[in-house]
């Protein structure tokens, strides 16, 4: 099935472990209707009772997608560009000109994105710059925040 509409960006998280880095990531994407991807195992469960659990009230407002694989996503949105973000890309986050439809696509807290993927894709790999070394990448969280916000900005989502 095909989305009907182009969303503004799309955030996707790939395998994503842990509940409250999906939970924060679901709060920003409720707040500025932004679909939000699950693409393939999770590592925690995300039916009814332990939303509830967890306080998201927000969760009904979120425009919430299943995948089972990134080529499932990539079939459904064939038009979009996708990124891929990872510490260990070259290039920064600020480099592209985001447009409406680009699917952001953040990998595993513990592993983040396959090699492989990031070698495949090696104009659309792209990195958060860190001033030092102290530590491995930024929240997953956090980095889909920094991310997301510079998109909607590029893209005039607050004009």
């Amino acid at each position: 099935m095909r989305y009907l509409y182009r969303a503004m960006v799309h955030i996707v998280l790939y395998r994503p472990e842990i509940h409250p880095n999906t939970g924060n990531i679901a709060r920003l994407c409720a707040a500025n209707g932004l679909p939000l991807h699950l693409v393939g195992a999770l590592g925690f469960r995300i039916d009814d009772r332990s939303v509830r659990r967890a306080g998201l009230d927000y969760w009904p407002h979120v425009d919430l997608r299943r995948e089972a694989d990134l080529d499932e996503i990539r079939a459904l949105l064939p038009e979009s560009r996708f990124f891929y973000f990872s510490a260990h890309a070259e290039r920064p986050y600020t480099d592209v000109r985001y447009r409406d439809g680009d699917c952001l696509v953040f990998g595993p807290e513990t592993k983040g994105l396959d090699p492989e993927l990031l070698r495949a894709n090696p104009g659309h790999a792209l990195r958060i710059p860190m001033k030092t070394s102290n530590v491995r990448c930024l929240n997953l969280s956090s980095s889909v925040a920094i991310v997301a916000y510079e998109a909607l900005r590029q893209t005039g989502f607050f004009l």
